[in-house]
């Protein structure tokens, strides 16, 4: 088992997924105010105090690393604060609007630091008590108050003006779901810089849209591509035991249903020789992952015909779906693109699994969306199936494959695809994943529906140029992921 998998973690299937250990992402915090008030209202200072103590717990309690800069209240201690916070190599920043606070305050610090800036201003009480207003309840609850005058000077330092949390400091649901959602956002930002996905092989040749240049994912993301080769994978294939044979099936057969064949010819029900093959293919991965220190993997590689290479390289699909949603996501026909789609879904913590258009359900006005090869079963409605196919279509080989569908409920998909000026583009989209039969051809399928109906919507996909390959995610996160473009300062388009 890949040393960076951790065994506390539950995905809610029986048995429990193994997850990955997860990084922490590093957020910083500086709260701002206006030094001459301090004078003059005794108290008012350590009392903004406590307010960000307050802020600073909230965060806390997303599994990040926090940094306190203090309370930043006059130009000086601005521009102090700037060489501090790019050594601290943050992944995330709150300004904490704790008061009225000039300009100046802020206007050094967003001129002079690239990592993404959220305003916050988070007011501790509801309302003003108006019979017994004073001054100093006005300066204690005036979160907002700076809030225009920051984002003028965010333009004007030629920055976009940023994003923001407007609320109460207590008793404020939706306050807290927006501060979840940061934290994730930092997860997302840590991890797709310092990432390291596996490249094997090519692109299935005619498939033109799939080339990815290696060099410009670390360019836009940050993340490294490994250039690899399939005898790394088939050298600890040659050395897996007995033994460890063993314990990989029991742990699959414990995972996936085996159930009859249903209609389609190339399908049976799995044989013995196929799972021992998933089997010994799943250890040998595992210990690839882990000797290349990968975070993730894209591969296609086709072998000479019945060679081991060949046999290894076309049964990574079990494997690579048990890594996908332990948090290795795992990608097909060497998908670069899609394989970060799938991390960034992932560290979303809403799976992220390889999807594509299939068949359209015209009757009840849906669309088949699923993929064969490797899938994010941390995701699945019910058990997921495993069956033995006699062949791969369009592909080489034959062994185990992994079937089911995404939990049902609402749906997220995102493609990163390539523009003409040789860019990065996310296409995101929401819908709904519902209940109702799929087809039981050993690949996985769900049942898409997607607003205003499946024609004008799979028109309006199309014509964002998309890649034909997407991340599939469960829930509602189309304006989470698009924060994402925005602050890897990549293009973006939802289509709603």
């Amino acid at each position: 088992m890949n040393k960076n998998l951790e065994n506390k973690s539950k995905t809610g299937l029986q048995p429990y997924i193994v997850r990955r250990k997860q990084t922490v992402a590093k957020i910083g915090v500086f709260g701002v105010g206006y030094y001459k008030y301090w004078n003059q209202f005794e108290g008012l200072l350590d009392a903004l105090k406590a307010k960000q103590d307050v802020f600073l717990k909230k965060l806390q309690k997303h599994e990040v690393e926090v940094i306190d800069f203090g309370i930043i209240d006059n130009v000086k201690s601005a521009y102090d604060l700037v060489p501090v916070l790019k050594a601290a190599n943050l992944d995330l920043i709150f300004c904490d609007m704790l008061t009225y606070a000039t300009s100046s305050t802020f206007g050094t610090i967003i001129r002079s630091i690239d990592v993404p800036i959220v305003m916050v201003a988070l007011q501790p009480d509801k309302a003003l008590d108006y019979a017994n207003a004073s001054t100093y309840m006005q300066l204690y609850n005036d979160d907002i108050c700076s809030l225009p005058e920051f984002a003028g000077v965010a333009v004007r330092m030629g920055k976009k003006v940023p994003e923001m949390i407007i609320g109460t400091l207590h008793d404020d649901p939706d306050s807290e779901v927006e501060i979840e959602e940061y934290c994730r956002i930092a997860k997302v930002l840590h991890d797709v810089k310092t990432v390291r996905i596996g490249h094997i092989g090519h692109p299935i040749e005619a498939m033109l849209d799939m080339h990815t240049d290696a060099t410009m994912v670390t360019a836009h993301f940050g993340a490294h591509i490994i250039q690899c080769e399939a005898h790394e994978i088939v050298s600890q294939y040659e050395k897996v035991s007995d033994s460890e044979i063993k314990a990989a099936k029991e742990r699959i057969l414990d995972f996936f249903d085996t159930p009859d064949p249903v209609s389609d010819p190339i399908s049976e029900k799995l044989k013995e020789e196929d799972l021992v093959t998933a089997a010994k293919v799943t250890v040998a991965l595992e210990k690839f992952v882990d000797e290349k220190q990968l975070d993730g993997l894209a591969y296609y590689y086709e072998a000479e015909d019945n060679s081991t290479t060949r046999l290894v390289m076309s049964n990574l699909t079990v494997g690579n779906s048990l890594l996908t949603g332990s948090g290795f996501p795992m990608c097909g026909e060497s998908d670069i693109k899609t394989c970060m789609a799938m991390l960034i879904m992932d560290r979303l913590n809403i799976g992220g699994s390889f999807a594509e258009f299939h068949p359209v359900d015209f009757k009840d006005d849906f669309v088949l969306v699923g993929h064969d090869g490797p899938h994010n079963i941390a995701i699945a409605e019910g058990r997921p199936v495993l069956r033995s196919l006699k062949k791969y279509h369009g592909k080489p080989g034959f062994g185990a494959g992994v079937e089911f569908k995404i939990k049902e409920g609402p749906i997220t998909i995102l493609s990163i695809s390539s523009t003409f000026e040789g860019k990065f583009k996310f296409v995101i989209a929401e819908g709904e994943s519902v209940e109702g039969p799929i087809p039981a051809t050993g690949n996985t399928n769900t049942r898409g529906f997607f607003k205003k109906d499946v024609r004008i919507f799979l028109r309006r996909w199309t014509k964002e140029g998309p890649t034909h390959h997407f991340a599939l995610g469960v829930g509602h996160h189309a304006a989470t992921i698009q924060k994402i473009a925005n602050y890897l300062n990549i293009e973006s388009v939802i289509i709603d």
